[in-house]
């Protein structure tokens, strides 16, 4: 066990829970958060929809299985959403300093270390996620003993999408059709799942103006931060939809496609970031178990008239996705993709590439 340090989370509206250090030890800022996953942080860490967040996991332990070793399949990261942890850090009730999983090839504690994010445990997270809950989420920092004081950070005011997108355009798997992919902050296993299903992935950056190359699909990834900051893909996909082509949103994707098909966006009081969220299909009396992690959501009182909801959360009520009622458009709000919950979404991938 690696010595740790005391360690004070503070929130903007003063108030504090004190813990420890684990994995890098120097003070952060961030956004704070939570998510209820009982696994998955590999994938919630490296989720491009995380940056700028600390993220505060409801489940008791943390660390108890390690993190599985980096490697490649066809260009994708096989175990992870992306390249590197995007969350400026972790906060959990315990930490196990005690690992066990045939896949682990080392600790939590030490990924962290090598790619600088804080940890912080001995927090009653049960607390924390009720204050924010009641409060809504808020901005955050965490301090180390012997280390400086940070000043505040709000991810909310910088253009992340522009922040995480790929700078290149990059080119997946192989097939007869081929579908422009709109990295505004990509999960990999949104790639895997598209290439598994036969098609020619060419992924370009979230400015890119895909509508000057040939395709037969357009896919609009997840990401983070505010939808306002991407108005150049919003007008992208202005033109995608005079073109007629198939075309499919999750998360981000589907904010910024309700964007560019009229509707408007505003920002919740603390998210949707669990694995457990209730969403109907509208229309039918079928509900599914998704996973999601948003911080913004589309205003249903402003879809057009010639575009319906598609999912509804039976939690609140909010829009999960949305279709038009004549093209070969729609979106989901939810993840499902989702590695770490269930896998009863993915046909929507299906319903995709027979569009195509």
């Amino acid at each position: 066990m690696r010595e740790t340090k005391r360690a004070v989370l503070v929130l903007e509206d003063g108030t504090t829970f004190e813990g420890k250090s684990f994995g890098y030890q120097a003070s952060t800022a961030g956004e704070v958060v939570f998510s209820t996953a009982m696994t998955g942080y590999p994938e919630s860490l490296t989720d491009p929809s995380y940056e700028g967040q600390i993220l505060v996991t409801t489940y008791p332990i943390l660390g108890n299985y390690g993190v599985p070793p980096r490697r490649e399949k066809n260009d994708v990261s096989e175990y992870y959403e992306s390249d590197h942890i995007h969350v400026k850090a972790i906060v959990a009730q315990d930490y196990s300093w005690e690992h066990s999983h045939w896949q682990a090839d080392r600790s939590l504690a030490q990924w962290l270390d090598e790619e600088k994010i804080t940890g912080i445990y001995g927090i009653d997270t049960r607390a924390l996620t009720k204050h924010l809950r009641e409060r809504g989420s808020m901005l955050g920092k965490i301090i180390v003993d012997d280390c400086e004081d940070v000043d505040w950070y709000d991810p909310n005011k910088e253009n992340l999408v522009a922040k995480v997108s790929c700078t290149k355009v990059e080119e997946f798997g192989t097939g007869d059709k081929t579908v422009v992919l709109i990295d505004c902050g990509v999960k990999h296993n949104i790639i895997r799942c598209l290439t598994r299903r036969g098609v020619h992935v060419v992924m370009v950056p979230w400015d890119y103006d895909f509508t000057t190359i040939h395709y037969d699909g357009l896919f609009i990834s997840n990401g983070p931060g505010n939808p306002d900051m991407a108005e150049t893909t919003v007008g992208n996909i202005r033109k995608a939809i005079a073109l007629g082509k198939p075309i499919c949103g999750i998360c981000m994707g589907n904010q910024l496609l309700s964007k560019a098909a009229g509707a408007s966006t505003y920002k919740l009081k603390y998210g949707h970031r669990s694995h457990n969220q209730p969403v109907r299909r509208a229309g039918t009396d079928t509900c599914f178990v998704t996973s999601q992690n948003h911080g913004y959501a589309v205003d249903s009182n402003t879809i057009p008239d010639e575009w319906e909801p598609l999912f509804i959360n039976m939690n609140d009520g909010t829009n999960e996705g949305i279709r038009h009622k004549s093209k070969p458009f729609f979106s989901a709000q939810f993840h499902p993709e989702a590695s770490s919950g269930p896998k009863d979404t993915e046909f929507l991938f299906d319903e995709f590439i027979n569009m195509l």
